[in-house]
């Protein structure tokens, strides 16, 4: 096999592709979704804030790209599954599917009501779950390949204690929810894999700053990180070069979090 391979084996052509990503009306999903374009892949764009989709989807199609801007409610099992409907008949077969949508809680757990843990639960876990199983429903019953990435973060590993319990329980359960549909959908040829990034410039991160201020003087580097930086993993787990890796979360943090 090895002889028919390109050396090296590494492309980012994603002509073909086409490739759903969540949360893409702000900051990480926002910037994959043109990235994804860019590298040729029919783009939707999946968010709950139609205006900023329809800019999201001009911006590609200036760029010489192709998309379409979907709205989905990550909380509605009814929305997701009929998004992803309305998104296949744009494009056909959705093969790569980026699960970047999620909310902070950004309060102490005792002091969360019953509603705001159903929203960061159903957003951050539930919401892709569902979206996932969707995909590779779809996938299955056509007999094709696909890929899956996971937006986890650095605080499903560890937390500080200050205010964000929930977030970080709803990562950790992202990162141990690719590592086993990895393992369930191995047989058909379904890679998923996942994305930990720590402190990046975000919609969500720039609202943190502004209630607690800038700590990137804490951090080894003294910086946040931008969402340029993850543009190659992405990239990666999206192309041909990573098809042998499934079930692995990338952790990407600058070295902000000790090991």
């Amino acid at each position: 096999m090895s002889d028919d391979l390109p050396l090296p084996n590494v492309s980012h052509d994603l002509t073909g592709e086409v490739a759903l990503i969540t949360g893409a009306t702000s900051g990480i999903g926002h910037r994959f979704a043109r990235v994804l374009a860019a590298a040729g892949a029919k783009v939707i764009g999946a968010g709950r804030r139609r205006e900023r989709l329809d800019e999201l989807v001009s911006l590609i199609e200036a760029d010489g790209g192709t998309a379409v801007g979907v709205a989905i409610d990550m909380t509605d099992t009814d929305s997701i599954i009929g998004g992803f409907t309305e998104a296949e008949a744009a494009f056909g077969t959705i093969t790569i599917l980026v699960n970047n949508a999620g909310v902070p809680d950004a309060q102490r757990a005792h002091k969360m009501d019953v509603d705001l843990i159903d929203r960061v639960v159903d957003t951050n876990l539930r919401g892709p779950y569902v979206l996932s199983v969707e995909h590779a429903k779809r996938l299955i019953a056509e007999k094709r390949p696909g890929r899956q990435i996971n937006i986890s973060s650095m605080t499903g590993y560890g937390y500080d204690g200050h205010g964000a319990a929930l977030y970080s329980i709803t990562k950790a359960g992202i990162t141990r929810m690719t590592e086993v549909l990895a393992v369930e959908w191995s047989r058909n040829h379904i890679n998923v894999n996942g994305i930990a990034p720590r402190a990046f410039h975000s919609e969500m991160m720039n609202g943190m700053l502004e209630r607690i201020g800038d700590f990137s003087g804490r951090m080894p580097r003294k910086r946040l990180g931008v969402a340029a930086q993850l543009d190659s993993t992405l990239l990666y787990l999206c192309s041909p070069a990573s098809d042998a890796v499934t079930g692995t979360v990338i952790k990407v943090d600058d070295g902000q979090m000790p090991r």
